[in-house]
């Protein structure tokens, strides 16, 4: 295996591993305002206990993502060293703002709400809960700018010795790539962390212990992720399709396993991508529905890979084709199983309905999974380039480190990755087993019935 493929894959490795605390934080930002708001109106302890609850599993997932997010911004001086000679011009600046709100917005605002309670007055204290958000949405916003420019490159200017300088970082920022793939992805974000609140209520209602905070976490649990689920289909997902579909055909059609084009193109529910006869086996189709979906109309022609180079394809095919749909099908679960919770929970039936509650508990891991493949499908359908059609995978990685030396610091990280995992599990298994602290005895708000 040379360094080029060994690189690819420690950088793939790396991020994967690290965006697994991002996400469930950045989603978590925002229910925690939302527990902390109800609290303030209400003059609720519990759902205030709530709020420090989250908060403290907030700060967890916050130290992990540091710790895994700091050797990527190696790596882009180790292993692919001409990458950043290249376009350091132009993502050095996003990626230096995303530091800025992650490490001193975001990570200070999260002090003073975990420590700062006592000596802040209860709006102070919701304030800063408000800040934790602020910066860590911030932070995604500068990451995924960063991305957006390589899927889509704008405000720019190719300078003799051919590097890439920013000329608008205006233009930079108002990317139309970037405002939906972040809309898209601050979505999932809400989405993980929808789940993973309503699994830990689930888990203390089947229990039958932390019964109050157990029936606060399923009910913010459903209701924001009912909200964000179909938010994450229409309107983000639809936009982020289309704008794929206009500037990157060839990964839409990569996507959906297109090989030809065709008027009227059927969407591909379920089959098998073959690369050697150019057609899907064992095809579920729906006849028409992809040229509709892009463009409005059933008789729409719609590009397929045959019309294109076969060297600018994507080069993971079939990874490409599998990832999208694992992404698709699960935001379709998510939708059914997040409405058949709200409907219960609007019966008043959800907290004794436990065939739901133990669908609920059992799906907290099928965000991350549908998250991970949706980058997938994003960060595969660029392939082969770096920067789309400017610069090539090939042609960014640092010649200069072999692939001794990577595969050896990739099975360190695996290794140290390893550890981390199983501490995260156990911090975070001793917290959720422990549950909130519990409310005072003059404490028996009733804002938590359904």
């Amino acid at each position: 295996m040379d360094a080029f493929v060994l690189d690819r894959l420690q950088f793939a490795f790396t991020i994967t591993f690290h965006y697994l605390f991002p996400q469930l934080t950045m989603g978590l930002a925002l229910l925690i305002v939302v527990l902390k708001g109800i609290a303030l109106k209400t003059g609720s302890e519990d759902y205030d206990r709530s709020s420090r609850f989250w908060a403290k599993l907030f700060a967890v997932n916050f130290v992990l993502g540091v710790v895994t997010g700091i050797p990527m911004e190696f790596q882009f001086g180790t292993n692919w060293a001409e990458f950043s000679r290249l376009t350091g011009g132009v993502i050095g600046q996003p990626l230096a703002m995303e530091g800025v709100f992650a490490f001193f917005l975001e990570s200070a605002f999260l002090g003073l709400f975990l420590f700062g309670e006592k000596r802040l007055s209860k709006l102070a204290h919701f304030g800063s809960a408000v800040m934790v958000f602020l910066g860590s949405w911030l932070s995604g916003f500068f990451i995924i700018a960063t991305d957006a420019w390589m899927q889509h490159p704008v405000a720019y200017t190719l300078m003799p010795d051919g590097t890439f300088h920013l000329n608008s970082f205006w233009g930079l920022l108002s990317n139309g790539w970037a405002w939906r793939q972040y809309a898209h992805n601050m979505c999932a974000t809400v989405v993980t962390a929808s789940f993973v609140m309503a699994a830990v209520g689930a888990f203390y209602l089947l229990n039958k212990q932390h019964d109050a905070f157990g029936k606060i976490f399923v009910k913010v649990g459903v209701v924001a992720g009912i909200i964000s689920c179909m938010l994450m289909i229409f309107p983000t997902g639809d936009a982020q399709g289309k704008y794929v579909a206009h500037y990157q055909p060839v990964a839409m059609a990569g996507m959906e396993g297109l090989f030809h084009s065709q008027a009227g193109a059927p969407i591909v529910l379920m089959g098998q991508p073959n690369e050697q006869t150019q057609t899907i086996d064992n095809p579920i189709a729906a006849n028409d529905v992809l040229s509709f979906l892009i463009y409005g109309t059933t008789k729409a022609e719609v590009k397929g890979l045959d019309s294109f180079p076969r060297q600018d394809w994507p080069t993971m095919l079939p990874l490409l084709f599998y990832a999208y749909h694992i992404m698709a099908g699960l935001g379709t679960y998510f939708v059914l199983l997040m409405a058949i919770s709200v409907f219960l929970l609007w019966r008043k039936k959800l907290y004794q309905s436990r065939w739901v509650l133990w669908a609920l508990m059992l799906s907290f891991p099928l965000p991350y999974i549908a998250t991970t493949a949706g980058w997938m499908t994003a960060e595969l359908g660029r392939q082969p380039w770096l920067v789309y059609g400017l610069l090539r995978t090939s042609q960014g990685f640092s010649t200069h480190v072999s692939a001794g030396n990577t595969l050896f610091t990739l099975l360190g990280f695996m290794g140290i990755y390893a550890v981390l995992a199983i501490l995260w599990i156990v911090l975070v298994y001793r917290m959720v087993e422990h549950g909130p602290e519990a409310a005072t005895p003059h404490a028996h708000p009733e804002t938590i019935s359904a």
